[in-house]
């Protein structure tokens, strides 16, 4: 079955996606009988193209990789100047899916929740790694993609491509669950492990953790506990029937932490860990996200570096423990290719 789907944002991700898309084309046919045409891009830094035949995605790959934009994809019918604004691209464009790949505004969810509706609307299924729409609207998302017989598809915004959501729905389908609890952000892992493995200082974790890339100059969303927050906002509404916003997590970060609390744990028989926790008790949820000293033998003390884990537990299956990448542009861009086939199965059937 061919699918045309449309890119809104040319990012990591979405270059994950395309790179995943190209090379595993044949694969994807032959396993599957599932057809992706990419038939538009738009991205406010790397330009606009359509092309409802489908893109050539060595063409695309190659020039974003020479830096060039996409408006300089040749032997298109309608050739664009500049960048086309995203809801003028899902109107003007025939597509069954849209990839919303855009970053993520954690305070209002703008502009993204709007491209969503807006696909939606239109009928077209969205798939998106964007955290600021699940994480604020994921329920008034997920009844408009109900209304209109389309999916709202969120893989991407927990975990990366480790299988989160998939996981639940499938391998877990028929399970209550009682709580989950885990690491979700790799920076803060990263420097927790550091600092116990290599006898760092915090300061001196973070510069290395920012010289490697896995922080940012300015690194408060990560080791204050930010983007944690997010995501277990989203685990809690989307997979647990929440109706918790950011503002009700009760939340803090690492950077009080100093070496002698980690290695004084160690010794204890625990290890520091950023653990982001939604629970259910009597009916209500609560969701935290702080340092906890967990004992050496729970599964998440043996998560190092910047991997990421989550426990969920169950009634029928008691503690079921997930571990894997929670960044990186293939792994992204793969949770954005699970979403894609979990709507052509349901599709098929």
């Amino acid at each position: 079955m061919e699918y045309r789907i449309m890119l809104i944002g040319c990012g990591t991700v979405g270059q994950g996606l395309l790179e995943i898309l190209e090379q595993k084309a044949d694969y994807l046919n032959d396993r599957f009988d599932f057809e992706p045409r990419v038939v538009a891009i738009t991205d406010k830094l790397k330009g606009s193209v359509i092309c409802q035949e489908g893109l050539n995605l060595k063409s695309v790959l190659k020039l974003l990789e020479e830096g060039k934009a996409l408006n300089d994809y040749p032997g298109v019918r309608e050739k664009i100047t500049g960048f086309i604004e995203p809801l003028d691209l899902i109107e003007r464009v025939e597509a069954e899916i849209m990839a919303e790949l855009t970053y993520t505004d954690i305070k209002t969810g703008e502009p993204a929740t709007s491209y969503i509706k807006k696909a939606l609307r239109s009928g077209k299924h969205v798939v998106t790694s964007n955290k600021g729409p699940a994480a604020l609207h994921f329920r008034e998302l997920k009844e408009l993609a109900r209304a209109n017989q389309r999916q709202f598809r969120i893989e991407g915004t927990v975990m990366s491509g480790t299988p989160v959501f998939h996981l639940v729905e499938n391998g877990l389908a028929g399970n209550e669950i009682k709580e989950i609890k885990g690491i979700l952000n790799g920076t803060t892992n990263f420097i927790l492990s550091k600092m116990e493995l290599d006898n760092l200082e915090y300061d001196e974790a973070l510069k290395l953790a920012q010289e490697l890339g896995y922080a940012e100059a300015d690194p408060s969303a990560d080791v204050e506990g930010l983007d944690a927050v997010a995501k277990v906002v989203i685990l809690a509404n989307a997979l647990m029937g929440g109706k918790i916003r950011p503002e009700e997590v009760k939340r803090q970060g690492i950077s009080h932490l100093r070496k002698t609390n980690v290695l004084e744990a160690r010794k204890a028989g625990f290890r520091y860990k950023l653990i982001a926790r939604v629970k259910k008790e009597d009916n209500r949820l609560t969701a935290s996200v702080a340092p906890e000293m967990i004992p050496l033998s729970d599964p998440l003390a043996g998560v190092m570096g910047t991997q990421n884990a989550l426990t969920f537990d169950t009634d029928l299956m008691g503690q079921v423990t997930i571990q894997g990448a929670g960044a990186g542009k293939i792994e992204t861009g793969f949770s954005i290719l699970s979403d894609l086939l979990a709507i052509h199965h349901s599709e098929k059937i």
